[in-house]
């Protein structure tokens, strides 16, 4: 079966860790950095490379669901296959149930090596603000932005050295007035996602099918367009 990996390069590090441990050498189209924060740009990206995919039998995106931009891409002619998971941090903490764990400790802003390098990351973001308007007004701006986070979380996943990373995201915490701890990653997602079995954890699209709300949260989204329905029709009979 021809498969093709679709992956951002955010997470590129542990992508290719997850490929060196499975021994599953598939070809990867690598999406650009950034995108993830406009996820109709994302889509668009996403939907035009598929549309040029040709001898596939199935796509595995290497994506979270980032701000619904996998909604409404269509397979043609293979299956898409992605984590339900809502963005790359949870992909790489394991779990929904991990994540909301720390975060319930503590507002927690995660980041990877991946982000770190990402040309945009909230650091870089940072120091261009204090460029712009100094150094107090700086610190009061990104005092409101950063008001629910207490700790910034780098995540070690072990796809680089972890000792490489920590002066620069000691310095961030510092600049960002949050504490600095790091919790473990994991690459079970990854290498499931490349291995199989695409279970629960896992949506998958088949040919001809287009991907909805409903493969995005599930019940969730059923249940909130049949409130909605009903809403409707009670609002038609009071009329």
């Amino acid at each position: 079966m021809n498969s093709l990996i679709v992956a951002c390069k955010t997470i590129g590090d542990e992508l290719n860790m997850a490929i060196r441990e499975t021994g599953c050498n598939y070809p990867i189209l690598w999406i650009e950095s950034g995108l993830h924060l406009y996820p109709d740009s994302l889509r668009k990206r996403l939907q035009e490379e598929l549309n040029h995919l040709s001898n596939v039998d199935q796509v595995l995106l290497a994506f979270g669901f980032c701000g619904n931009s996998l909604v409404g891409l269509t397979a043609s002619n293979y299956r898409l296959i992605f984590p339900h998971v809502d963005d790359c941090i949870t992909l790489l903490l394991g779990s929904t149930e991990r994540r909301k764990e720390i975060s319930n400790e503590a507002g927690t802003y995660f980041l990877t090596k991946g982000w770190i390098d990402f040309e945009k990351n909230i650091w870089v973001e940072y120091q261009e603000t204090v460029s712009r308007y100094g150094q107090a007004r700086a610190d009061r701006i990104y005092k409101t932005i950063l008001q629910h986070y207490k700790r910034l979380g780098i995540i070690d996943t072990g796809a680089y050295e972890l000792e490489n990373l920590l002066e620069s995201s000691e310095l961030m915490a510092k600049d960002l007035k949050l504490n600095h701890e790091v919790f473990p990653g994991t690459l079970r997602y990854m290498k499931k996602l490349l291995m199989g079995p695409w279970d629960e954890e896992f949506v998958v699209i088949e040919p001809g099918e287009s991907v909805t709300l409903g493969h995005v949260y599930g019940n969730l989204a059923k249940a909130a367009s049949a409130v909605s329905l009903r809403c409707s029709h009670a609002a038609a009979g009071s009329a």
